[in-house]
């Protein structure tokens, strides 16, 4: 994979809200997935192609298609976590492992791809009460921060709040704090299998979060830092090495070995 080439970004909404709260309709009258699309747009230009999908769509639109040319997905969910079907999460998880970037925003903490991207209960404190948020760069030189102000002034949020359920993050970027007292690990991200994986918890639903600037930015460069850096490979089988052959992986077939890349037939070694 070159880096010349456009980043394949999918843009995945729940888009539920948008549907039954007039409040959430009048801040994204065309759908939070769609408002998310167009800041990546806008701030990437000709370095992305971007596309959207929504959970009533065949397969949440998460076709094996879909996800196989994509190279950074982004997820918001919130109301309907469970009803995004178990195959579909597990194909998800498996073009992560292989090298898709995935990028979990808010309420997408409890969605099923991440809690089994995390192995834990993502679960937290929260308080629906238009919290100011101020997001801290903990990670000024980290490519996610880059062009983001210190701090980033959200004046209405729901606060979520320590203790946050996950595994100690690979790298920890941004810390928002709230007018309640309460502090939050903001922005973490992980390394899964060869995919990367960014959470960002600012932008509930009934606050134009995501139509601030700055967070705009930080979900591009979040973009940018998830795109996969090669082509995307098989990651869930273990392929087989022979005695003295260190670089050339293989696997057993019912017709002898074959090369793990290609899965063309390989000729039997000398005994």
């Amino acid at each position: 994979m070159t880096t010349t080439e456009p980043i394949r970004v999918v843009v995945w909404g729940e888009n539920r809200h948008e549907q039954v709260n007039p409040v959430v309709r009048g801040i994204y009258p065309d759908g939070m997935h769609t408002t998310i699309a167009d800041g990546i747009r806008a701030l990437l230009g000709d370095g992305v192609t971007v596309s959207t999908r929504v959970l009533d769509e065949p397969e949440h639109g998460m076709t094996e298609e879909t996800l196989a040319s994509t190279d950074v997905l982004l997820w918001w969910g919130h109301t309907a976590h469970e009803e995004v079907d178990d195959e579909v999460v597990d194909r998800i998880h498996r073009h992560v492992l292989e090298g898709m970037g995935i990028i979990v925003l808010h309420s997408g903490h409890h969605s099923k791809i991440f809690r089994r991207l995390m192995g834990t209960t993502c679960s937290l404190r929260w308080r629906n009460d238009a919290d100011r948020e101020l997001v801290w760069t903990i990670a000024p030189r980290h490519p996610i921060a880059e062009g983001v102000p210190q701090p980033i002034i959200i004046p209405g949020q729901e606060m979520y709040g320590e203790f946050f359920d996950i595994p100690e993050p690979d790298e920890l970027v941004f810390i928002s704090s709230f007018s309640g007292g309460e502090v939050f690990r903001s922005g973490v991200t992980y390394r899964r299998g060869y995919g990367r994986v960014f959470y960002f918890s600012p932008g509930d639903e009934v606050f134009p979060v995501y139509h601030q600037p700055e967070v705009q930015r930080v979900i591009a460069n979040g973009v940018r830092w998830a795109r996969p850096e090669k082509a995307r490979e098989p990651y869930v089988v273990t392929p087989m090495y022979l005695t003295g052959e260190f670089d050339r992986p293989v696997l057993p077939s019912p017709d002898g070995l074959v090369d793990y890349y290609t899965r063309e037939p390989i000729a039997s070694r000398e005994s």
